[in-house]
């Protein structure tokens, strides 16, 4: 859409020069309705309605008789449209009796042809050959769907001088479709300006014309718009008909404002046009996208006692609108209590709920709905029931689901081919051969399979089962039954017999296929080169994709993936590379299976740059990465300890149009919870919340137990979801720390806080302990934590940490201190402290932080352990830390928050 606008830009000038072409053009004289004989009055309001008049020559049997149908050329029917003379050779096709003009010819052609303005040629002569042809309802759909997938067609002067100069006018039903077609695709302005100028065209405002200008308005959202047009219809003498009001009533249903339509309605019956089946059903979606659902329960009620009977177009708008505003489980819960209190069932009602339950994928309440129903005599769609089908297979019980699947069978159901092959296909994986056996008996008994085509649906099926023997029994079976095989029989069996490893038979089969006089296509080469890389063949593999050209056949993308990946799996990434080189040489666009094989090896490589490069190619070609990609990304970038650059590739997943899937959040949460990136940590999950994905965490590191044993336990208050990190061992019975609410630091409460604005200790003072007027017990308690000996017992006492706040480490034994016992002892300690006392300083002002991002700083980038210089730097910069030196660091914090998270 966005070059439509452009063209209407060029395009909108036009009319002016049509104008100027036609200065003393008489304006249409326009009469008032009103004011005609009663005769003409009716004829006119004949034509107001549109009603269809299909002429008579077209339903004749005899005439189907006389010209029985016959296959039409459309490529020299395309090339005579695109001449200059196109018309007079027309005129020839048709006396020479190569064009036989039938409803079904017509509509063919409007299909077949590549540039929309021969369709427009085309139908412009039939409607010359026969002007009773505008009335048929299906060749108009055609010709509109043709204008809005290939167009736009602008009314330019040549266009119009064009249509003069062979003999035919712009009726106003080519004006109709025109506009409508240019309203699908955002025109707006466009049809407006068109439409005020179509006096010089030849033509009057009509309420016809009036309609379709306010559709093509509203399908482009341009309702402002449309609601002027409205208000000028008087002026030009046309009276709003009940099409009008259904069209505007639609257009503020679909913005939501119910009210509105309400009074749209009401004026409507003020005109003596009573509200129809298509009103109510509008009015029905636009309660439900006003996500008020009870008023569009009620509107039915109101309908009944209308007498307006439901069609299905309402059934459909009322459940999908439910399932759309409401929780699955509620909507489900209210269709349910809505047919259960259908006096008659209504059968496509009960077909959409099972289609949203089934795309929801609750099998479960499928299931029990089905139970329900079948009670009262209800048999489901055949397409509704394959979908169904299908859902509660992977759900459910294999025995279950076709248990459903019997009984439906029992009363009568008739099942497609396709439905049957589903549960028998799932019944052999499952090994229940017998039951697979007994419906693939049906399946012939009910004359299912009849001809190649489901033959070959019957042997694909088998060898899903990795059932060979019976797929090769039922090629014979096939052939003794005087049906002849075709080329993709063969390719059919040649895949699967690759795939379950059989590759002589396999090579038997391609042997018999040439002696049948096929010729391999793509598909068998695919196969081919699929079975080998699978058996780790991948020299013959690349053989036989050589051969191809000898052959005559052209690689596709899905050939040089499986070469691409398969060579990445070996880790032959340089000719995994040629090869996407040769393709995009070759003219054939890589998909994104082809980046994912080459972005997860270089990943595997810890050659991240070329993956971003990579994947910056990519988005280039306007491709999509999918969770594959990002995973690999930032799994990659976690294990270099980039976690910023994992951040940034994590934030841009959603606005690439990838939601992440629950590998990839889980991966990158874990990551980050295990350098002690705790704030980030809680930003994912909540991100992962709001998407309705549940966080699952790894498993608890060793240094965890060893806390949990030496008597560290997360405490948890449950009336308000309070929680603290305590040591049992070093506090008595009656002690109770204070707590935070969830998501603080433990000791968040009042303890330690200090009125009129005093922050604690003068200057003289020893600033130890909580900011703040700090109990002398608790302070004692605290320092207790440098002397436990269940803390401190294996590093060496001159590196432990002091009350002083200091670390005497010498620079060169720094790895030893972040390689040792004494990093995981050293952060107990400061996790006692944090335990006991929220805002505790050293005697060298230095905080609990301090000292844990000295030793982030030494451990990850090497330097020394010296507090006091670390906190005259303010910190330093420290970035996200991947060193495995650094994670023993952050044990402590890791576990205040997983007792967090367990809350949430």
């Amino acid at each position: 859409m966005r070059g439509f606008s452009t063209l209407a830009s060029k395009a909108s000038p036009a009319i002016e020069i049509l104008r100027q072409t036609i200065p003393n053009h008489p304006k249409p004289f326009r009469q008032n309705p009103n004011n005609l004989p009663p005769n003409i009055a009716q004829i006119e309001a004949r034509k107001l309605r549109g009603k269809s008049s299909l002429n008579h020559r077209f339903s004749n049997s005899s005439f189907k008789n006389k010209y029985p149908p016959q296959p039409v050329d459309h490529k020299s029917l395309s090339q005579i449209l695109s001449r200059k003379d196109w018309h007079l050779l027309l005129n020839h096709e048709l006396k020479a009796g190569r064009v036989i003009l039938t409803p079904q010819s017509v509509v063919s052609i409007l299909q077949n042809q590549e540039n929309p303005l021969n369709s427009i040629r085309f139908y412009l002569w039939v409607l010359n050959i026969s002007p009773l042809f505008d009335r048929n309802q299906r060749a108009r759909v055609v010709l509109g769907n043709a204008l809005c997938r290939k167009g736009p067609v602008l009314l330019t002067p040549d266009l119009v001088e064009e249509i003069r100069s062979c003999g035919f006018q712009i009726t106003e039903d080519l004006i109709c479709i025109l506009i409508v077609s240019w309203g699908r695709l955002g025109l707006a302005k466009y049809c407006a300006e068109i439409f005020g100028q179509v006096s010089f065209l030849g033509l009057s405002p009509t309420t016809r014309l009036y309609n379709a200008l306010l559709d093509a308005l509203v399908k482009s959202n341009a309702l402002d718009l449309a609601y002027l047009k409205f208000q000028q219809m008087p002026a030009d003498y046309c009276k709003p008909d009940r099409f009008t009001y259904n069209i505007l009533i639609h257009g503020v249903c679909k913005a939501g404002v119910v009210e509105e339509a309400l009074r749209l309605v009401k004026q409507m019956e003020g005109l003596g046009y009573a509200p129809n089946v298509f009103t109510y059903t509008i009015l029905i979606d636009g309660y439900c996208n006003a996500n008020r659902v009870d008023d569009a329960f009620r509107l039915l009620d109101i309908m009944r006692a209308r007498k307006v009977v439901p069609n299905d177009a309402t059934y459909r708008s009322l459940v999908h609108g439910v399932f759309r505003c409401l929780e699955s489980n509620k909507a489900f819960e209210s269709l349910s209590l809505f047919v259960e209190r259908e006096p008659v069932l209504p059968k496509i009602a009960c077909d959409t709920i099972l289609y949203c339950l089934s795309n929801d994928s609750m099998a479960r309440e499928a299931a029990s709905f089905l139970r329900k129903l079948s009670v009262r005599g209800y048999l489901p769609d055949c397409s509704v029931f394959n979908i169904t089908m299908t859902c509660l297979i992977k759900k459910l019980d294999v025995l279950e689901a076709s248990e459903i699947f019997g009984s439906f069978l029992r009363k009568g159901l008739s099942v497609t081919l396709e439905t049957y092959l589903i549960v028998i296909e799932t019944l052999f994986k499952g090994g229940y051969a017998g039951e697979g056996s007994q419906y693939l008996s049906q399946v012939f008994q009910a004359g299912l399979v009849s001809n190649v085509f489901s033959y070959n649906m019957v042997i694909d099926c088998l060898l899903k089962a990795k059932m060979p023997e019976r797929a090769l029994d039922m090629f014979t079976e096939m052939q003794q039954r005087g049906i002849a095989p075709t080329l993709a029989s063969f390719n059919t069996l040649i895949d699967g017999h690759f795939k379950v490893g059989e590759i002589g038979r396999a090579r038997e089969l391609l042997a018999t296929l040439l002696q049948h006089g096929f010729k391999p296509d793509i598909f068998t080469f695919s196969s081919v080169v699929d079975g080998l890389c699978r058996l780790n063949k991948i020299e013959d593999a690349l053989g036989c994709f050589a051969e191809m050209k000898e052959w005559g056949v052209s690689p596709n993308t899905v050939t040089y993936n499986i070469l691409i990946r398969s060579l990445c799996v070996i880790g032959d990434v340089a000719r995994s590379m040629a090869l996407f080189r040769k393709m995009q040489d070759d003219g054939i666009s890589p998909d994104i299976y082809s980046f994912n094989a080459l972005i997860q090896s270089f990943c595997k490589m810890n050659k991240i740059e070329k993956a971003q490069s990579l994947l910056i190619s990519m988005l280039g070609l306007g491709l999509i990465p999918d969770n594959v990609t990002y995973s690999a990304l930032i799994k990659s970038f976690c294990n270099a300890g980039r976690f910023r650059d994992a951040d940034g590739i994590f934030l841009s997943m959603e606005a690439n149009g990838c939601i992440p899937d629950s590998y990839t959040c889980n991966l990158f949460f874990n990551a980050l919870l295990q350098v002690g990136q705790l704030k980030e940590a809680r930003d994912i999950a909540e991100k992962c919340k709001q998407w309705g994905i549940v966080l699952e965490l790894a498993p608890f590191p060793t240094e965890l137990v060893v806390l949990w044993e030496l008597g560290w336990k997360l405490r948890m208050r449950n009336n308000n979801k309070q929680l603290v990190l305590v040591n049992d061992s070093a506090q008595g019975d009656d002690y109770e720390p204070e707590v935070g609410p969830l998501g603080k630091h433990p000791g968040g409460g009042d303890l330690g806080k200090k009125e009129d604005g005093d922050l604690g200790h003068g200057e003289d003072d020893p600033a130890v302990g909580i900011i703040g007027n700090d109990p002398p017990h608790i302070v004692a308690q605290a320092l207790l934590c440098f002397n436990d000996k269940h803390i401190y017992s294996k590093c060496e006492e001159s590196y432990r940490l002091t009350e002083s706040g200091e670390l005497h480490v010498p620079v060169d034994h720094v790895p030893e201190f972040c390689t040792g016992p004494c990093l995981a002892e050293t952060n107990l300690v400061l996790h006692c402290l944090d335990g006991i006392m929220e805002h505790f300083l050293f005697f060298n002002k230095a905080t609990t932080k301090d000292v844990r991002d000295t030793i982030l700083v030494a451990c990850s980038h090497g330097g020394d352990l010296d507090v006091a210089e670390h906190i005259e730097a303010d910190g330093g910069g420290t970035d996200y830390i991947g060193s495995k030196a650094t994670i023993y660091a952050l044990l402590g914090i890791v576990i205040t928050f997983l007792g967090q998270t367990f809350l949430l």
